[in-house]
């Protein structure tokens, strides 16, 4: 019998994600905790559970096979929405639950269901106008809110009273939708918010009429009409955004504040400590406000200014009024290199430890992801006294929720591809059961410190390689980017490097100046230029390898792959420095940074309308034509973040140079690859190319 292959197995379970818990939330009183998970390691529809904190005992609140016939449809928008979350999960991938989680609420192919949460309730599905989008339930638990059709609509728990609260002002302007940079860049996925008292909403405007028209094909089949899809590349037009406050009893008042000069809205919060809150940023990100908003006349006052001359860093969640009353955000303190908690007047959480993210608030403090290494992540619970206390593990990548003494700690480790899933209150500890498969692979990872900046570095080799017995092609597999931290202390990210590892390849995976975990002035080294300073830490880490084991690497057969980023990189690499690097596998690559959306790209390169330079210099068009080394292009054709013109661009540059190379399209795919074949055979297909490109015979 056929063993199969780590590609099929990865694929088969979506990199090893079905299965397993996820989306956590902690009840009002502490008491149970509600999270999503599928019946098995293949199976990607997602199921509502329930879990009792003190007895353990796992509840099934909602199934989608009792409540679908046939296979789920989802509208454009919903496919939209969640290519932007990079949801690739199906049945239940969200939930909303009451401020006492007593009722929960859902949308399964568009229709919207609700359940109470007591044992024994039935769901039931609500017969409103759909397809429904986000439906989230009002605090108190009497009406359920949601997008439907453009516009933002509202219906009695229920069932009754259904109708609309905002519409569009036209046919390209939505309510209650997340705009497309918000929900790309800026980590926003809400359009909407529930007052604490439950009479009205905040609810966004996004006005796409002012975007530039791109269409998506799909040419494998031409009969199919292109999507129309508004793309703001940079220095192009974004959409307008805008917000009005809805009162349940049909009354609007919209929300001023200078768009003009501030048209990034990043966050709302309202809490019943205090008004409610809007996060606004100018178009190049170093100036935000946080502005208070009355809900009586719409007007707002800024009650904190947060400025970078480079940029200010997005923190989903983090702004909001705290119980005592204080204005809490998460930002970086120059002074100190830090990313920390600011309360009031001054910072709360100490010097040195870099603040990932705000995972919950209570009465007590702010529980939050940090680390003090960058390759591990600690689950803390910071005291409004600035003191701290470990929730889990000290080391190993940790993380979960933790409010009203219930803790939910999610922990992995370098030595394992296990994930362990802990709710625990008071004394009483239980596992929360995972049906993810294991890796076929079991990681052997080493991660060293590289160069001067000691940038942190995974190395593996072949499961069965005896140390000096050959010198193996290094084969590098960077992100190497913003927001794309690979190196982290949990072995089940690394099952894909392994197994190229075994497959004759020394793996090495660096995290060098630009990726997370590092502080302020890390992150902030490559402003204005994306492509020096993040292929001369790769140079780097080649250099380390090669110093640490000169007898088991070979420096003259230097492999590099990646995606996304790691594809811009990995194709810079052998453009730019293909003395170092000999063949590249360059998937999804943004080769153009014109050709990329307006919020990250300007955050990094600035405007190129008023200065072009750092996207002529970051741009792979003009090394073109100095192409030497092999080199293989990956791309889906219907695209519609990184859209496949940058590799169509790219190609075209280097026919025309007489450079030869390959490409790789994919019909029918998107940036997330989710088609289980394709998944599969594209990691083949990768492997057959470096192992050509490389001489690996045996």
């Amino acid at each position: 019998m056929q063993t199969e292959s780590f590609p099929r197995q990865s694929a088969r379970t979506r990199r090893f994600s079905a299965g397993a818990p996820r989306l956590f939330s902690i009840t009002t009183d502490g008491s149970a905790v509600l999270f999503l998970r599928s019946n098995s390691g293949t199976d990607a529809v997602g199921r509502l559970w329930s879990i009792d904190a003190t007895t353990g005992e796992e509840r099934l609140v909602a199934d989608p096979s009792d409540l679908l016939e046939g296979s789920e449809e989802l509208s454009q928008q919903e496919r939209a929405r969640r290519e932007r979350m990079r949801e690739g999960n199906s049945g239940i991938v969200g939930y909303s639950a009451d401020r006492d989680c007593t009722r929960s609420v859902f949308t399964l192919s568009g229709g919207l269901y609700a359940v109470d949460l007591a044992p024994g309730a039935t769901v039931r599905g609500l017969d409103i106008e759909g397809p429904v989008i986000d439906p989230r339930l009002s605090p108190d638990g009497s009406h359920i809110a949601y997008s439907a059709q453009g516009s933002m609509r509202v219906v009695a728990y229920d069932g009754a009273n259904e109708r609309v609260l905002v519409s569009g002002r036209n046919e390209n302007e939505t309510a209650g939708l997340t705009d497309f940079i918000a929900a790309e860049e800026l980590s926003r996925s809400r359009g909407f918010w529930w007052s604490p008292d439950s009479d009205s909403l905040i609810v966004e405007r996004a006005d796409e009429t002012p975007v530039q028209q791109w269409w998506i094909a799909n040419p494998v089949k031409p009969s199919q009409a292109p999507t129309t899809h508004r793309y703001p590349a940079a220095g192009t037009a974004n959409a307008l955004v805008s917000l009005v406050i809805a009162r349940l009893d049909g009354t609007t008042l919209d929300v001023a504040w200078d768009v003009e000069n501030f048209p990034y809205l990043v966050d709302v919060a309202w809490n019943r400590h205090g008004e409610p809150l809007a996060v606004v940023s100018s178009r190049d990100q170093q100036l935000m406000h946080v502005l208070a908003i009355n809900p009586a006349s719409g007007q707002t006052r800024v009650v904190a200014v947060m400025a970078d001359d480079q940029w200010v860093d997005v923190a989903p969640g983090a702004t909001r009024w705290t119980p005592s009353a204080q204005l809490l955000t998460l930002q970086a303190d120059r002074a100190t290199d830090t990313y920390r908690l600011h309360l009031g007047d001054s910072w709360l959480s100490p010097a040195g430890l870099q603040i990932h993210s705000v995972l919950d608030v209570d009465d007590d403090g702010v529980t939050v992801s940090a680390s003090l290494e960058p390759t591990h992540c600690q689950l803390l619970h910071v005291l409004w006294d600035g003191s701290t206390t470990q929730i889990g593990p000290g080391t190993g990548w940790i993380t979960g929720r933790s409010s009203n003494g219930t803790d939910v700690i999610i922990s992995r480790d370098l030595k394992s591809t296990q994930t362990n899933y802990l709710v625990r209150r008071g004394n009483a500890e239980h596992l929360v059961q995972t049906h993810a498969e294991q890796p076929s692979v079991t990681p052997a990872v080493q991660i060293i410190e590289a160069g001067e900046y000691a940038i942190r570095t995974a190395v593996l080799f072949p499961t069965n390689h005896v140390p000096g017995s050959r010198r193996l092609p290094i084969l590098m597999s960077p992100y190497g980017g913003p927001h794309g931290q690979q190196v982290v202390a949990a072995g089940i990210s690394f099952g894909e490097d392994q197994w190229l590892a075994d497959q004759g390849f020394c793996v090495v995976v660096a995290d060098g100046r630009g990726t997370p975990s590092r502080g302020p002035a890390w992150d902030r080294t490559i402003f204005r230029d994306l492509a020096t300073l993040p292929l001369a830490d790769q140079v780097v880490a080649v250099a380390e390898v090669v110093s640490r084991w000169p007898n088991d690497v070979d420096p003259s057969r230097v492999g590099i792959r990646g995606w996304s980023f790691g594809g811009y990189l990995a194709a810079l690499a052998v453009l730019r420095r293909p003395d170092v690097f000999h063949a590249a596998v360059a998937g999804a690559p943004v080769t153009d940074w014109r050709l990329y959306d307006t919020a990250y790209t300007e955050r990094y390169l600035g405007n190129p309308t008023e200065d072009p330079a750092p996207y002529d210099a970051c741009s792979l068009m003009p090394l073109a034509e100095g192409l030497t080394r092999p080199l293989l292009l990956i791309h889906g054709l219907t695209d519609d973040n990184v859209v496949v013109a940058h590799t169509l661009e790219l190609s075209g540059a280097l026919t025309v140079a007489g450079r030869p190379h390959q490409v790789l399209p994919l019909s029918g795919v998107t940036h997330m690859t989710p088609q289980e074949e394709v998944a599969e055979n594209k990691l083949l297909l990768e492997l057959d190319f470096l192992r050509s490109a490389l001489g690996i015979t045996d």
